[in-house]
């Protein structure tokens, strides 16, 4: 699927993970009990950062496809065509697994 959505600066657009229904042990888990998951896919990267003193352009380090795992709140949740997609910055960002 392509979407045809481009972040801007260091921002990065993110497909969460779907959370968990089930744990180890095989109890089912309520929809309200349910964590935000902290993981996902990179769907869509920003051009990067420009740096403050000398306007040189800082790229990216994640690129579209990496799994990543990133902050309990970080970004900003919101629909396109019906999913939900995040987006934050590349600084939220703690692993590229």
């Amino acid at each position: 699927m392509s979407l045809n959505v481009k972040p801007i600066g260091d921002r990065i657009l993110i497909e969460a993970a779907p959370a968990e229904t089930k744990t180890a042990s095989g109890i089912y888990i309520p929809e309200t009990a349910q964590e935000k998951p902290q993981y996902g896919t990179v769907v869509a990267v920003g051009p990067g950062r420009y740096a403050d003193q000398t306007g040189t352009l800082i790229p990216m380090t994640v690129k579209a496809g990496d799994k990543v795992i990133y902050g309990k709140f970080a970004g900003q949740e919101f629909p396109i065509d019906g999913k939900d997609y995040l987006v934050m910055r590349e600084s939220d960002i703690y692993v590229i697994l």
